[in-house]
């Protein structure tokens, strides 16, 4: 990772992965932190949405009527699926919220 100050030349700005604003070096505490969350949370969605499409497509699909009987309507699939992708919004609006030391 390459991180620039902002009080530094162009071309190392145009060159960094991140870039300081201010000449604060905690702030790459902070940056790291941050990334770590963000890459906790996509792990995390990216697990939930799996799952959630692994089994819920399938029931969706009619899989389980010869076996139990169970049909789900078209309406309530569609319900389903927009409630996956609710949930994994809420998920990453939690990280605004993440207090990063």
């Amino acid at each position: 990772m390459g991180i620039a100050i902002g009080t530094g030349i162009d071309i190392a700005l145009g060159r960094a992965s991140v870039t300081l604003v201010k000449g604060d070096l905690r702030a790459v505490v902070r940056a790291i932190r941050r990334r770590r969350g963000t890459m906790r949370y996509i792990r995390r969605n990216l697990i939930f949405a799996f799952l959630y499409n692994a089994f819920g497509i399938p029931v969706a699909a009619g899989v389980l009527f010869p076996f139990v009987g169970v049909r789900m309507n078209p309406m309530f699939a569609g319900v389903a699926m927009s409630f996956s992708s609710v949930s994994v919004i809420a998920n990453e609006l939690r990280l605004m919220r993440a207090r990063i030391g």
